[in-house]
């Protein structure tokens, strides 16, 4: 059984997710960044961790391959073309999508009031409108890859679900139908209530 380090309110949700679409058994800390419990098993002090057989997996989108090729699930096999999309799909969402909303939320409540630079944030919401129109292009079936869900769709569709909640510009088409699908799916909701 694994233990999830972190809150659902941050990327550990990615982690829960994956869990529950894998239907694997785990128990989670709820546990915020820079927390007591997050330093004793990540010296970043970051979430989410994942605690595997006694030892720490840390940084969502590592755990999540890790469980992908671990579980042989959600995941194209290494060294193959389609792993190598797979890989440049998830490399995508997170600097085209992940990185400007972190950034937007470094600006809003992460930095030391005196770092802030809330202007910043207008820029980073033109740039993901942009990002947007990139990963309607990427959109190969009811998936990123098509007809199998992978690693970047809970990536792509927690950014989706994390954009919606920072009041970043909505997604309109294939983007919109693509995210309400995703964040209906059962095992999402699960990992909410989780």
């Amino acid at each position: 059984m694994y233990t999830v380090i972190g809150s659902v309110r941050s990327r550990a949700l990615r982690v829960l997710w994956m869990l529950e679409e894998i239907g694997q058994r785990y128990d989670r800390i709820d546990a915020g960044p820079q927390s007591e419990e997050a330093r004793r098993h990540n010296p970043s002090g970051k979430i989410p961790v994942l605690l595997v057989d006694g030892a720490a997996v840390t940084d969502s989108t590592a755990i999540l391959q890790f469980l992908a090729d671990r579980h042989n699930a959600l995941t194209f096999p290494p060294g193959t073309l389609e792993r190598a999309r797979q890989d440049g799909a998830t490399h995508f969402v997170l600097d085209e999508m992940d990185a400007l909303l972190w950034t937007a939320a470094r600006h809003s409540f992460a930095l030391p009031e005196e770092h802030r630079v809330p202007e910043v944030k207008e820029s980073l919401r033109w740039e993901y409108t942009r990002s947007l129109d990139r990963l309607a292009a990427r959109i190969a079936g009811p998936f990123l890859m098509g007809d199998t869900m992978t690693v970047p769709d809970i990536v792509a569709a927690h950014c989706l679900s994390w954009a919606r909640a920072a009041k970043f510009p909505e997604p309109d088409g294939a983007v919109a139908d693509y995210r309400d699908m995703m964040l209906g799916r059962p095992a999402f909701r699960r990992a909410l209530g989780s």
